[in-house]
């Protein structure tokens, strides 16, 4: 046997969740044995991230879920987008003397309500099976008794220490007795695991309108923050319809605006006139191809996309094969697009966590949540245990910018799932974190299972570039590339005009994938989890 990736696929026949923890894939699988839905799972996998992985996830985040119904085959989207408070205007900022919004700190952090929880509530009330108390369980025990802090944890928290050290609560949950939590160490946070049992016994009121919302209303209006009681009431998860494309025999759905999702499809769309399939899988045509029409996608989602309840997204003319035509013009096989040609402001920089989960009805959830960047704002919500995002900073203050702040709006979202069917049967249940790059990621795992027949944990596993700038002093057009791809494949990028960052081997600034594929022969289920992760694809 040709042995191609560190760890083999996982393999089951009745359910499976993939996260990047493997403490909350078991979690996730725990409820479906139980008689669980996929979305009961995909809740109690999101719950425990938020315990033991808060560096990339909490309940003080946003989320965004792609949901198939095993029975009619319908696939659903839910908006769990965070709206901004009704004092959150460009005049309230400009009035602090800030020209743009911070990254960290009370004022990103108060700028939006946190979604997420408004939609495990609305996709529970929909699709689960079990009591919410049992799906919150693990993550409920973990936060009140502890869990073990894994080494990537312990990294981010020395990385983030000043930021974190600034806040009175964050600095106890992180800093046990003055020292930074190590490897190996158990940590908990006992006014999180409060705050999750409440949500268990009250659900949606509990965290909306009930103590929790009174304690980071509080902590806000005292500490000069923007949202107030009231902001939480009106905040509400929205059903909708996915985004939906075709590349070859494949048809895809993924999450519409204010969320970046459109920008795979039109990707997907540029590149396949040029017939992928018979390029040099990972030389240097392949990865030219995909690098310019990441520039042109990202490019239109830089001017045109914001929350579609408060601008005119023209996201159905994006996705089509016709504007592809139109755009793919730019394209040049023999140099590298500058940027000055096709010009992109957004950086690389943010953290997600991404959840996927089947049950043994076919039902699927593609669940995507985040606190932005690294422990979102740095600011734990008062005595809530609920670290605040920092999600809007991604507004502008250009009040001509389709994504301008204004009271309940959406920010542009990076969080982007996907799903996939061939055949009109459910294929692929796949998504990563990496912000900006998640578009770039998800193009090359479809473009290597589709184009170049790998399975789901080869795709993961393959070696992976991202396009664009991680920090404001480089090149917008740097090209960041891991160590295993050919030597004559980056000479040759860097022949055409590519400005190439070497990373090492691997590297976890090139995102964490999972993805689950199912065989629409016999149903049985493949799993992939990222290596750059602490994850594990967990089946039954």
């Amino acid at each position: 046997m040709d042995i191609r990736t560190g760890r083999p696929v996982t393999l089951a026949s009745k359910g499976m969740v993939t996260s990047p923890h493997s403490l909350a894939s078991a979690a996730g699988l725990d409820v479906l044995r139980a008689g669980g839905s996929a979305i009961d799972a995909a809740i109690a996998t999101s719950a425990v991230l938020a315990v033991v992985y808060p560096h990339m996830t909490g309940l003080g985040g946003d989320a965004f879920w792609l949901i198939h119904d095993g029975a009619s085959g319908e696939i659903r989207h839910l908006n769990g987008g965070g709206k901004a408070a009704a004092a959150a205007t460009i005049s309230s900022i400009e009035q602090r003397g800030w020209k743009e919004i911070p990254l960290q700190g009370i004022l990103p952090a108060t700028l939006t309500v946190p979604g997420a929880v408004a939609s495990w509530i609305e996709a529970h009330d929909v699709h689960g099976r079990l009591p919410l108390r049992r799906v919150l369980e693990s993550a409920i025990g973990y936060a009140r008794d502890g869990f073990p802090v894994t080494g990537r944890l312990a990294s981010f928290i020395e990385m983030m220490r000043d930021d974190l050290l600034g806040d009175r609560e964050a600095a106890t949950l992180f800093f046990p007795e003055g020292a930074a939590a190590r490897p190996g160490a158990k940590l908990t946070n006992e006014n999180l695991a409060r705050t999750l049992q409440s949500i268990a016994d009250n659900g949606w009121s509990s965290f909306y309108q009930g103590n929790i919302a009174a304690e980071m209303a509080r902590f806000s209006e005292e500490n000069g923050g923007l949202f107030r009681l009231g902001d939480f009431d009106r905040q509400k998860a929205i059903w909708g319809a996915p985004l939906v494309g075709r590349y070859r025999d494949v048809t895809l759905f993924n999450t519409p605006p204010p969320t970046q999702g459109f920008t795979v499809l039109e990707m997907l769309n540029l590149v396949e006139p040029h017939e992928l399939h018979r390029k040099d899988f990972l030389g240097p045509d392949h990865v030219h191809l995909l690098v310019q029409a990441k520039q042109i996608a990202y490019h239109d989602r830089d001017q045109m996309l914001a929350d579609p309840s408060f601008a005119d997204v023209p996201v159905e003319r994006l996705i089509s094969k016709e504007y592809a035509d139109l755009r793919g013009r730019l394209i040049d096989g023999r140099s590298a697009l500058k940027w000055d040609m096709v010009p992109s402001y957004g950086t690389l920089s943010g953290d997600t966590v991404y959840v996927a989960a089947v049950d043994r009805d076919g039902n699927s959830a593609s669940l995507i949540q985040s606190l932005y960047g690294a422990f979102g704002s740095c600011v734990v919500a008062g005595n809530t245990g609920v670290i605040l995002q920092n999600r809007g900073a991604y507004f502008s203050l250009d009040r001509n910018h389709p994504n301008r702040l204004e009271p309940g709006k959406i920010p542009l979202h990076t969080l982007i799932a996907s799903m996939a069917k061939r055949d009109g049967k459910l294929w692929s249940v796949l998504g990563c974190m990496g912000a900006d790059g998640q578009p770039q990621i998800q193009h090359q795992l479809y473009a290597a299972m589709i184009d170049f027949g790998l399975d789901i944990q080869e795709a993961i596993e393959m070696p992976r570039f991202l396009s664009g700038r991680f920090a404001l002093g480089e090149a917008r057009d740097t090209l960041h590339m891991e160590g295993r791809f050919r030597a004559d494949t980056i000479d040759a990028l860097a022949r055409r005009g590519h400005t190439i960052n070497r990373w090492g081997a691997w590297n976890e600034m090139a995102g964490h994938a999972h993805g689950i594929t199912i065989d629409r022969r016999n149903g049985m289920l493949s799993g992939g989890s990222d290596p750059r992760s602490d994850g594990a694809a967990i089946g039954y």
